[in-house]
């Protein structure tokens, strides 16, 4: 056998380390591959969340704000069937409105703008409208009168006045009896500031339901006009009481003229009318009750006056 010689080499430990090469544990790379993924920006993802929440508190904001709209609306649009006072209308305090509800336009049908007078809770009852001045009461300014009720301060043009009123003779019973069977209205020509206070010492127990002044007439060349047609009552189921025919010069059909009232002590008008609308208040129409107790005839019957009141005479 021959032997052939091959030289030993020795092998240093830095020649071993450069000829193995070294794989790193699978965890290593996966640990390296996580710390990689995690350098996304922080700032991107709080901004991603600041938006939904900001998505979120808005379409909540929205809800609510619909909720409290649609609240008001089915309040506006629904009738109170509570009992009204008889002070007339009281002026409630506007509710301050935010950007998202002061943009939202609320429908006009919604609205009892339309009529001075709102709903009757009966429809069927009747409304009597009156006439202030010369018709319930008689005022005089200073001086003094020698026969007066009571006196009313108001302010007219910056200027206090003295209005010194006599009570028409049976005024107090008429307002309880009417009362009883028909919505009473005041409207008068007469301005606010005066007419108001007249009213409050005239009628302290309510009989009154309503109330209309000078600034819910109408200026027909130089003249007031109670526009009956307004009010939001039927025609038919109306009637008015006054001593000036311009006022109810739209509407005759439905007037009572009255004689004016001054100073007379034995003036009976109201306690006649006690009984034309005892009598009349059977009626459907206000009208025909009216042209009936002008002309003195009611289908066999008659209504005539005398100096203590209206009487139903059967033929």
């Amino acid at each position: 056998m021959i032997f052939f010689d091959r030289p030993i080499i020795s092998q240093s430990p830095e020649m071993v380390s450069k000829i193995i090469k070294r794989t790193p544990p699978r965890s290593i790379k996966r640990h390296s591959l996580n710390h990689h993924r995690s350098k996304t920006s922080p700032t991107k993802t709080n901004a991603s969340f600041s938006v939904i929440a900001s998505l979120n508190k808005s379409i909540k904001t929205c809800r609510r704000r619909l909720a409290r709209l649609f609240s008001k609306l089915a309040h506006v649009a629904t009738p109170s069937t509570t009992k009204r006072r008889h002070k007339g209308y009281k002026i409630l305090k506007q509710e301050e409105l935010d950007e998202f509800e002061s943009n939202f336009v609320v429908p006009r049908a919604l609205v009892f703008d339309q009529c001075l007078l709102p709903p009757l809770i009966c429809e069927s009852k009747k409304t009597i409208f009156l006439d202030l001045d010369e018709t319930l009461v008689h005022s005089s300014p200073d001086p003094p009168p020698k026969m007066y009720d009571f006196v009313v301060r108001p302010s007219i043009d910056g200027q206090i006045m003295n209005f010194y009123v006599l009570k028409r003779p049976g005024v107090d019973f008429f307002l309880e009896e009417i009362s009883k069977k028909y919505e009473v209205v005041v409207f008068t020509a007469g301005l606010k500031q005066y007419a108001s206070q007249v009213l409050d010492k005239l009628d302290p127990k309510g009989f009154i339901s309503y109330r209309f002044y000078r600034d819910s007439c109408k200026e027909v060349g130089g003249k007031f006009v109670k526009d009956l047609s307004e009010m939001g009552r039927d025609l038919g189921k109306v009637v008015i009481v006054d001593d000036n025919p311009n006022a109810y010069s739209l509407q005759p059909e439905n007037a009572v003229p009255i004689r004016p009232f001054v100073e007379d002590g034995r003036d009976r008008e109201l306690e006649k009318l006690v009984k034309f609308f005892e009598w009349c208040e059977r009626l459907e129409d206000m009208r025909a009750a009216v042209k009936q107790y002008f002309s003195g005839s009611n289908g066999g019957s008659s209504v005539v006056a005398d100096d203590y009141g209206f009487v139903q005479l059967k033929q």
